[in-house]
């Protein structure tokens, strides 16, 4: 409740019976009673509000599958590579197209010169 333990509970019960005093105690005890009932009865509107629009279906859902703390990337990655279902074909498929790009890729770029120690760094206005 709140994350207060008994002990608490009862330190809170003391300083409102110090604080309201033993003659409006009760008064504000009936008022945080009707606050609640009214809360809860708010709660149920809402909840049955949102049945009423979503449907039934909500209500079988499986919200523990939706919880993002069960997704672990490395497990997800390693069932992707031990489903062998296709392997072969995907290794022909990933052959073929590695033979593709290497055929298509531009012959090797000429390499850059450094610039002698003190000069500037070239500058680009345009960049900017």
């Amino acid at each position: 409740m709140f994350g207060i333990n008994g002990s608490e509970l009862i330190i809170l019960a003391v300083i409102a019976v110090i604080v309201l005093g033993p003659e409006r105690l009760p008064e504000y005890a009936a008022q945080l009673g009707r606050f609640v009932k009214q809360l809860r009865t708010m709660a149920a509107g809402a909840k049955e509000q949102l049945r009423e629009e979503v449907g039934d279906e909500i209500v079988d859902m499986d919200w523990r599958k939706l919880d993002p703390r069960q997704y672990d990337p490395r497990r997800i990655i390693r069932e992707a590579l031990m489903d062998d279902d296709d392997a072969p074909a995907r290794m022909a498929s990933a052959a073929g197209q590695a033979a593709a790009v290497a055929a298509a890729a531009p012959p090797a770029a000429k390499r850059t010169e450094r610039l002698e120690p003190g000069l500037p760094a070239p500058f680009d206005p345009e960049a900017t």
